[in-house]
This record gives C-alpha cells, sequence and structure tokens, in this order.
C-alpha cells in the first residue's frame, strides 16, 4: 500500500498528494502557434495537468506577451492545472536565459493569474528564490522546487535531503530528477523517496528516475510516494517519457492489482 502525503494541495479539483498518481504532460513548442495547436492535440488524454515549458521560446518571449500566451493557453485548456516552468540552461532548459530574464517571465506568469504552479530550481541563487516564493506566497499560486541530475543518481541521503530542503526553502511540492546508470540506481531513487515520505516529508513529491531505466518510476511512483508523473503527446521534455496513452493504461494495470482478489 502507498504512503500518501500529509499535506495535500487541491488545485483545479485535482488532489495532489492523494491516492492518485496524476499525469502532467509538458507542452514544448517552440512559438505560440504550434503551443496551442500542442495543447490542443494533448487535450484528447485527458491529462490532470499540463506544465508550459517556456524556456523552448528562447530569447523571443517578453513579460508582455508571456502574459498574452498565458491567457490563451488558459482559455483552450479549460480546467486543467497549469505548471509555468521557465527551466536553467544548467539543469536542462533549452535556451541559455540570464537569471533576470527568467525572474521577469516568472513573475509574469504569477501575476497573470493563468498559472497554478510555477516550478523553479533549487540551484538558483538564495534572492531568485525568495522573490519568487515572496511573489507565490502573496498569489493562490504553489511552488515547486526541483533538482535534476542528468548525469548520474546520488546517494540516497543526498535525495532525501534534496527533497526535504525544497520543503523547508518554501516549496508545496519538492521535485527530484536524476539518471540512473543502472537498475540499482532506479532502487536508490525509490527507495530514498519512500524514506523522506517515512521520515515526514509531509509535502506532495515528484520522483523521477528519466531515461529508459527509469521508466518504472514514471508509472510506478505512487507506490513509492512519488504523485506526479509526466507524459509525453509528441516530443517528451526529459528523457524516458512515456507516451500519455500507455502511461494511463500501466497505471489503470497496477491500481486493478492492488486492490484484494
Amino acid at each position: 500500500m502507498h504512503l500518501e502525503c500529509e499535506n495535500k494541495i487541491t488545485i483545479r479539483n485535482k488532489v495532489i498528494g492523494g491516492a492518485d498518481l496524476l499525469i502532467c504532460m509538458p507542452l514544448v513548442a517552440t512559438d505560440e502557434k504550434a503551443l496551442l495547436k500542442e495543447a490542443q492535440t494533448a487535450l484528447v488524454h485527458k491529462p490532470d495537468l499540463f506544465e508550459w515549458r517556456v524556456d523552448t521560446f528562447g530569447q523571443r518571449l517578453d513579460r508582455n506577451s508571456c502574459r498574452d500566451i498565458l491567457s490563451k493557453l488558459r482559455g483552450l485548456i479549460g480546467n486543467p492545472a497549469l505548471i509555468f516552468t521557465c527551466r536553467s540552461h544548467a539543469e536542462g532548459g533549452l535556451a541559455k536565459l540570464s537569471a533576470v530574464k527568467r525572474e521577469g517571465l516568472v513573475t509574469a506568469a504569477i501575476q497573470s493569474g493563468h498559472a497554478d504552479i510555477i516550478d523553479i530550481e533549487l540551484s538558483n541563487n538564495k534572492a531568485f528564490i525568495q522573490n519568487i516564493l515572496k511573489a507565490v506566497k502573496k498569489s493562490s499560486l504553489h511552488m515547486i522546487l526541483s533538482y535534476h541530475n542528468f548525469e548520474a543518481t546520488p546517494d540516497p541521503d543526498y535525495i532525501i535531503d534534496t527533497l526535504f530542503q525544497a520543503r523547508e526553502m518554501g516549496a508545496d511540492i519538492a521535485k527530484v530528477a536524476v539518471m540512473p546508470q543502472d537498475f540499482e540506481d532506479v532502487l536508490t531513487l525509490m527507495q530514498a523517496t519512500l524514506m523522506a515520505r517515512k521520515n515526514g516529508l509531509k509535502i506532495p513529491a515528484i520522483a523521477i528516475s528519466m531515461g529508459a531505466l527509469g521508466k518504472l518510476t514514471r508509472l510506478a511512483g505512487k507506490l513509492f510516494g512519488s504523485d506526479i508523473t509526466f507524459a509525453s503527446s509528441e516530443t517528451p521534455s526529459a528523457p524516458g517519457q512515456i507516451p500519455t496513452r500507455l502511461l494511463h493504461q500501466a497505471i489503470a494495470a497496477l491500481q486493478h492489482s492492488e486492490r484484494p482478489s
């Protein structure tokens, strides 16, 4: 039986940290027209959340156009929760945007009222994090503080400490995504997340082992304490993402197997 977190979050009628593993579909188009088309196509799969990876737009986007596109995107997707992410290049972002540029876009998203969750990296400097956190707390939004390692899987203590660090710095949701070199690394990620949950990580968590080896964590995350998984529609935003149709089927099969026969 999986462990539910204590501090559940309800956004647009979806409970993050509850009984269900929620599916988020990233939107990674590089211009407005393609973004809205990508979102329209993704709606067929009925995801629980969307994530707009705004870093895919590169330098072309400014605060005003960001707010305008967010308004159109919200009007198109309707009720599903929307994560706004301007990923730093050091942690997988597709453009080398300055901290000032990223902070401006994130602030514009918060002020727009069309995003529900903001995702920024723990590796940002303290002032950046505090500025965004202050703006989020003044709004009705929620914050993900995230850590990504595309090279390796740290030891269990590091993963656990990172999840708790996110919580202590004010995150509503803690995220860790790491790259496995073997199946032992996949087990490390799952065990560390489970231990964090058992040892008092009361907020929702996202824990992902990337690449082909880590696909198990994307469909069975709820079993070890992860609350959101990411699935692809057309173009994946990270290595190992499973097509949404297949992920829905796999999660349904796991949930059925949990019921006593």
